[in-house]
C-alpha cells in the first residue's frame, strides 16, 4: 500500500508520517519511507544517521534503468517525470535490487528510507522542486508493490503535489490538519482537487488540545477525520532528539497511529485507474511542456495496451 502525508506547513506531517513508519516497522512489516518534502526532515524524525543519497541527483541513471527495452522511449533524456511504463520497461519490485532502492538506507526502526534530496547550489533561482519529486513519481509509476508492503511518502506542504500527477499515485492520502481556519482551508483545497480525480483523502487532526478542537475538526472534515493526535511528551522528546520508542507513546497516541494503518489497509488497489491516470497526466505534461523540452513528441510513450498490476509479477515482468 502507498500512502502520502500532506498538509499545511508546520502541521506535523513529517512527525506523523515518521510515527506510522515506526509503527509499521515495529509490526514486522516491510516499509519504505520517502522524504519528498523540500524541507528534508524525515531522516531526523526516524533517527537516521545523516541523509540518504538524493534520488533527484540520480535521475539520469534511474531513467536509463526504467527505460529498459521499451521501444516507445527513444532515450533516457526523452523521459519526463510523468513517463509511464510500457512493454519493455523495467519494473521495480519492492526493496530492489535496482538503482532506485539501492539509494535507500536502513533506519533504526528497521524501515528503509529514501529521499528526493535538497536543493543543490546550482538549483537555486533556476529550478523548481518538481525536478526532485519527479524521481518519486517515476518510482511509483514503475513500482509493482504487493499486498503487505508499505510505501510512506512525506510530501511538500500545501497544494504543491497538484503541480504533477504525483498526487494520484497513492492508495490513500492523509492530510494533517490542525484545528485552525488556515489548516482547514488547505484541507478544503485538497478535498476539492482530490475529488475531481477520485483520490482517496483522510484527515488526521494534530495538535488537538481538547474536545472543542476535535469538534472543530469534525465540523469541517466530517467522516474524513480518522484520528486526532494531541500533545504527547514522547513526541516532543523525539522532536528534540532525545531517545524515543513507540512504547513511549501514550495510549491515545498509539491508538491514533494504529487507526492510520487500519484506514490504509481498508483500501483496495485499483491498478487500472493508476495506469489510466499515469497516462492522462503524462499526456497533459507532454502537451504543456515535455515534448517541447525534449524536442520530440512524447505522447507516443503511452502504451495503450499496457496495464500495471499483479499479473505482471506472475508473468515475471
Amino acid at each position: 500500500m502507498r500512502v502520502a502525508f500532506v498538509g499545511k506547513g508546520g502541521s506535523g506531517k513529517t512527525t506523523l508520517s515518521s510515527l506510522l513508519v515506526r509503527y509499521l516497522a515495529g509490526e514486522g512489516l516491510p516499509v519504505i519511507a520517502v522524504d519528498a518534502d523540500i524541507n528534508q526532515h524525515l531522516a531526523e524524525a526516524l533517527g537516521a544517521d545523516g541523509q540518504p543519497p538524493a534520488l533527484g541527483g540520480r535521475l539520469a541513471e534511474i531513467k536509463e534503468h526504467l527505460r529498459g527495452d521499451n521501444p516507445r522511449i527513444a532515450s533516457a533524456a526523452a523521459m519526463a517525470k510523468t513517463t509511464p511504463p510500457g512493454r519493455g520497461s523495467r519494473l521495480l519490485r519492492f526493496g530492489g535490487p535496482d538503482p532506485v532502492h539501492d539509494l535507500a538506507v536502513t533506519v533504526p526502526c528497521g524501515a528503509a528510507l529514501m529521499a528526493t534530496g535538497p536543493f543543490a547550489a546550482g538549483d537555486i533561482g533556476v529550478a523548481c522542486y518538481h525536478s526532485k519529486t519527479g524521481a518519486v513519481e517515476l518510482y511509483l509509476n514503475h513500482l509493482l508493490d504487493a499486498a503487505g508492503e508499505y510505501v510512506v511518502v512525506d510530501c511538500t506542504a500545501g497544494a504543491e503535489s497538484f503541480a504533477s500527477g504525483l498526487f494520484t499515485r497513492f492508495d490513500l492520502t492523509f492530510l494533517v490538519c490542525e484545528p485552525t481556519r488556515k489548516a482547514v482551508g488547505v484541507y478544503r483545497q485538497w478535498a476539492g482537487y482530490a475529488a475531481d480525480y477520485d483520490v482517496p483523502l483522510a484527515v488526521i487532526g494534530n495538535k488537538v488540545h481538547d474536545d472543542a478542537d476535535a469538534a472543530f475538526l469534525r465540523e469541517h472534515a466530517g467522516d474524513a477525520l480518522v484520528a486526532c493526535v494531541g500533545h504527547d511528551p514522547a513526541v516532543r522528546a523525539m522532536e528534540q532528539g532525545r531517545p524515543f520508542g513507540l512504547a513511549d507513546l501514550g495510549p491515545d497516541s498509539r491508538a491514533a497511529v494504529a487507526s492510520l494503518r487500519h484506514a490504509l489497509d481498508a483500501r483496495v488497489r485499483d491498478w487500472a485507474k493508476l495506469t489510466r491516470q499515469a497516462a492522462e497526466f503524462h499526456l497533459r505534461n507532454a502537451r504543456a511542456w515535455a515534448s517541447s523540452a525534449a524536442g520530440e513528441d512524447l505522447s507516443g510513450q503511452v502504451d495503450p495496451d499496457f496495464v500495471m498490476g499483479p499479473q505482471l509479477l506472475a508473468a515475471g515482468a
